[in-house]
């Protein structure tokens, strides 16, 4: 009874267009819904800013950005030499306040091969380095300091959460549906363009194919980035990852893939539109066929992710 054709009290096929509608998109509205919930959730207690222009209502929501912190030191650089650590916060450079990362790495250029006063605060104590910066030339693979600094913000709501919710889930449906048609136009792009076109352009297809590569993962890969960091994560994070995921699962959900429920109700309305009867040996070969090229891809980008962990 789960097949379109299928007739009879109760089955699936029996139902008008509009209730099938409902029957396959509604798992895509619960996720969809469940990410506006988390985002909610976390605007009241600080919603992480992700995006470089995250949606912000002009009223009744304030943004809070943390200290400049200290994340990595390069071995033996201008910070490491003085006594600088991980997780310092900087405060100050030659008695100029540095409030963002730009600022910090704005100022290390500046000041580049010249002898400079750092204030940073350490569990609540504030220490003062002196210590001369790295040449232009010196300073090529590791910046004219030696640190990774890191600086997060976070976007606060109170009734307007709710609407913060909603407003930041549209926006990353559009960015994930943008990123995934780029994907698709530079695979397909790339793919063709390695037969035709001159060296160059066949390199640049070469290249657009490998970006493409860099930026898809499979279950291997997905694990092994999200494992670690929800061990060491908040709440916070573990409710970011949770309405990311929620989210990505309706974007994916709702996509024309045979096999998938966007795919069974893209075929559905196609046939409507052709006045074609969708037989249940059509849809089991059209399904079918679309498992099997997801399988395949399945396939494909796993191994692809076990290659990145060998080399």
């Amino acid at each position: 009874g789960e097949y379109d054709s299928a007739r009879g009290k109760g089955a699936y096929g029996a139902a008008g267009y509009w209730a099938k509608t409902k029957i396959l998109l509604a798992g895509v509205l619960v996720n969809w819904l469940a990410a506006v919930v988390l985002f909610a959730v976390l605007a009241i207690f600080g919603l992480p800013k992700i995006l470089p222009h995250q949606v912000m209502l002009p009223f009744d929501n304030t943004s809070v950005k943390t200290p400049v912190k200290v994340v990595r030191l390069t071995e033996g650089s201008p910070a490491a030499q003085v006594g600088l650590r991980v997780d310092d916060e900087i405060i100050a450079m030659n008695e100029k306040t540095i409030s963002t990362s730009a600022q910090l790495s704005e100022a290390t250029q500046q000041s580049s091969g010249q002898t400079v006063n750092i204030e940073v605060k350490r569990n609540n104590q504030t220490l003062h380095f002196r210590t001369t910066l790295l040449s232009r030339d010196q300073a090529k693979n590791g910046g004219y300091l030696g640190v990774v600094p890191h600086q997060s913000e976070t976007i606060h709501a109170t009734w307007s959460a709710p609407l913060v919710g909603v407003a930041t889930t549209v926006q990353l449906t559009h960015e994930t549906l943008k990123g995934v048609g780029s994907m698709i136009v530079q695979g397909i792009g790339g793919f063709f363009g390695q037969f035709i076109g001159s060296p160059e352009q066949k390199q640049a297809a070469k290249a657009d194919l490998a970006k493409v590569g860099n930026n898809v993962a499979g279950p291997v890969g997905i694990l092994g980035v999200l494992f670690p960091s929800v061990v060491n994560s908040g709440l916070t994070q573990v409710l970011l990852l949770a309405a990311i995921i929620s989210l990505t699962l309706a974007v994916m959900n709702i996509l024309p893939i045979p096999a998938l429920d966007g795919g069974r109700w893209f075929t559905m309305t196609i046939f409507r539109l052709l006045k074609k009867p969708l037989t249940k040996d059509r849809e089991e070969t059209i399904q079918a066929t679309g498992f099997l090229i997801l399988m395949a891809l399945t396939i494909v980008v796993t191994w692809n992710d076990i290659a990145k962990l060998f080399s």
